[in-house]
């Protein structure tokens, strides 16, 4: 009975079209399906299968996926046990999502899960009653396909599984057999006819540079005039640093050397050494180097040139940051910063000239304003009492004007570093009444602050 209530209602569906049509899952498609099959209950319902009619009323998002809302009934007037007659029927209803797999095509398979309700006229289901008259919620889910013989019509297959409870749980199935009518939606795209190819016309190799090598082989197809290229139509590159011979102003250069755009070895300080060649990366502009482009180092004391303040410091000494003798360092620290130091220079009677057997003490002087460059003071000249006061205190002032003026042209000091005061006979250490007092007052003295 059930399979001639699907094969009519198929052959009903075929009269609704004049022809067999290339069509397809549309989008934006209300859809309405009459279906008919055969319900199957859980074997502790006691139920034989039953004819089954429902409908399903759908919208499809896109092309692949859809929702529908869903309407089945079947009477069953059969039990397993045939001597009785449960006489009971069931209603579900409720919805489904649907995804669809190759919506083009004119066959389209999918799947659908969904949720609803069950319901059922009577509580007998032939042996005992069971309380089927309450609402209960119902999940299913399954597979199906469509067919379609037109544009808009197609003739539709299902199977669910379907899980609700009453009394227990129960596990029921349902096969279906429809037709799909569908209603407005978006038009398929028409699938795109590629056009015939032209037919190749057989012509003589192009070569469009003119090096030699045909476009259809030729890497590099706008090569200058006039540049010799290789095999694959591109300028020769000797020493393969990326740079082309004819663009290339050192073609020589070493392997695996990082090159400008003029092909030769990147110097990112610009100290005159290729970065590859480098061990002294970030030396400051205008430092002398090394071929291995690492400041120049003179007195090889660990202390760069453009650093040492002390450039010929002797073999083995040990030197502070600024390549200066630590021992030395401490000795003039010692005696001139911040207190009054005795020059031990004498001058010729009447005289401010400097003799040359005392240029030793004066260099302790200048090393020690090398050492401390921050030190500013005083060159102090003093007399004794012979003589009258303004003579001794022009002449103690010509000859601090002489220790000055030796100390800035021997060592380069800054003239603005030291100033020099005559104090004539206006500051003795000694008395003035013996020969030896007046000696220690005829000085030079030097009065500096070493700074920082």
């Amino acid at each position: 009975m059930i399979k001639k209530k699907i094969a009519l209602l198929v052959a009903m569906s075929l009269l609704t079209v004049a022809s067999i049509a290339s069509a397809a899952n549309k989008a934006e498609t209300f859809s309405f399906t009459p279906v008919v099959g055969a319900y199957f209950f859980d074997n502790k319902q006691n139920f034989e299968p039953n004819d089954m009619y429902g409908a399903r009323v759908g919208y499809n998002f896109t092309k692949a996926f859809g929702i529908e809302g869903l309407f089945d009934y079947s009477h069953n007037n059969k039990s397993t046990n045939h001597d009785l007659n449960p006489d009971i029927s069931m209603y579900r209803y409720g919805g489904e999502l649907l995804y669809h797999f190759v919506p083009d095509n004119t066959f389209v398979p999918y799947v659908a899960a969904g949720y609803g309700v069950v319901n059922f006229d009577g509580n007998y289901d032939g042996f005992q009653y069971k309380g089927y008259k309450k609402t209960k919620g119902a999940l299913d889910y399954g597979v199906g396909a469509k067919y379609f013989v037109s544009e808009d019509v197609a003739i539709r297959g299902d199977v669910r599984h379907i899980i609700y409870k009453y009394d227990r749980t129960y596990n029921n199935f349902e096969t279906t057999l429809g037709v799909y009518f569908a209603f407005g939606g978006a038009e398929p795209v028409a699938k795109q006819v590629e056009a015939e190819p032209a037919p190749v016309v057989e012509s003589s190799p192009v070569d469009s540079d003119g090096d030699g090598v045909i476009d259809a082989l030729d890497k590099c197809s706008n090569t200058p005039a006039g540049i010799a290229v290789d095999m694959d139509g591109c300028p020769l590159d000797g020493d393969k640093d990326g740079v082309a011979d004819y663009l290339d102003k050192c073609p020589n250069t070493a392997a695996g050397a990082a090159v400008g755009t003029d092909g030769c070895p990147l110097d990112s300080d610009n100290d005159g050494v290729a970065d590859y060649l480098d061990k002294c990366f970030g030396t400051p502009a205008g430092v002398a180097v090394g071929t291995d482009g690492c400041p120049l180092d003179a007195d090889n004391d660990g202390v760069a040139d453009y650093l040492d303040r002390c450039p010929a410091t002797p073999a083995g000494v040990k030197v502070n940051a600024d390549g200066c003798p630590e021992a030395a360092v401490k000795a003039a620290a010692e005696r001139f910063c911040s207190k009054p130091a005795i020059i031990a220079i004498q001058f010729d009677f009447d005289k401010a000239d400097i003799k040359a057997k005392y240029y030793d003490e004066l260099k302790t002087l200048g090393d020690f304003l090398m050492y401390f460059p921050k030190a500013k003071g005083e060159i102090s000249g003093h007399a004794d009492s012979i003589g009258g006061k303004a003579y001794n205190v022009k002449l103690s002032q010509a000859r601090a004007d002489s220790v000055k003026k030796y100390l800035v042209d021997t060592f380069n000091v800054d003239a603005g570093r030291i100033t020099a005061k005559g104090y004539g006979e206006s500051k003795p250490i000694a008395s003035n009444k013996t020969k030896a007092g007046r000696a220690k007052n005829r000085r030079m003295e030097a009065n500096f602050t070493c700074g920082e």
